[in-house]
């Protein structure tokens, strides 16, 4: 995603970083983009002018149909909220199910306590004074390359959070050890759903995350159109095993 921000795209197989550099069309410039992003990055952990802030939160839960259940504590009584999923919708050739976010919940008829994660983190707290500053100087260039770098080091946090999520917060896989070409692979037990994509498609859904963890107290807040501020930043959900005892279709 950081190159295609540049617009560069290399062809097969030189698609991706670190291939993409050997591409005859696109490569020796995207080595350029690159370096002179390494270079903005270490000004930047230099002088400490982007703070990244998180938060994790694991409730009791329970899955229902395509939704899940939020209970307000471990009694699993009163549900503080639901998270409402979307059944996949394409046809498939073949006999998989259809899955839903509740699907990945065990029903409260199976007897079994299980737990919902959610996240949000940012690594733009500081980028809008940044951006600003480089306008001011009519740096265009420099002004998107902290924007693009503020994104990716977003996406990294949220996936190293996953990580410890899986290890040691919540540790249903502590005895992960996979490398990082088998994590960008996600490889890994479990998904990392997000408001706004096709298994929760609508982004009211992050008013009942940021309900449940106060998480404007980490400096994310939502507008009234219910995007992030800062934009750099990902908020989504954990979830660690399928529960379904038999295969949904669409009839």
């Amino acid at each position: 995603p950081f190159f295609q921000v540049w617009q560069l795209r290399g062809k097969y197989p030189n698609r991706n970083y670190p291939k993409i550099f050997n591409d005859a069309t696109v490569g020796t410039e995207a080595k350029k983009i690159f370096i002179e992003a390494q270079n903005m990055l270490q000004n930047i952990i230099k002088k400490k002018s982007l703070t990244a802030n998180g938060i994790i939160g694991l409730f009791p839960a329970s899955g229902r149909c395509e939704d899940i259940l939020v209970y307000k504590d471990e009694k699993r009584e009163e549900v503080a909220a639901t998270l409402f999923g979307l059944r996949q919708q394409a046809e498939k050739e073949t006999d998989q199910p259809y899955l839903a976010i509740g699907d990945f919940i065990a029903p409260k008829e199976s007897g079994v306590k299980d737990w919902v994660g959610m996240f949000a983190v940012t690594a733009g707290l500081g980028a809008e004074e940044l951006v600003k500053n480089y306008e001011k100087e009519h740096d265009d260039y420099s002004a998107i390359m902290v924007k693009a770098l503020a994104d990716r080091l977003a996406e990294a946090f949220a996936e190293a959070l996953h990580f410890e999520v899986r290890k040691d917060w919540w540790g249903y896989a502590s005895d992960e050890n996979l490398a990082v070409s088998d994590l960008l692979k996600v490889k890994y037990q479990g998904i990392r759903p997000a408001p706004g994509y096709p298994s929760q498609p609508d982004h009211t859904e992050k008013l009942a995350m940021w309900k449940l963890m106060n998480i404007s107290d980490v400096g994310i807040d939502l507008t009234t159109n219910l995007a992030m501020s800062p934009a750099a930043s990902v908020c989504g959900l954990y979830l660690s095993l399928i529960h379904i005892s038999e295969p949904t279709r669409l009839l």
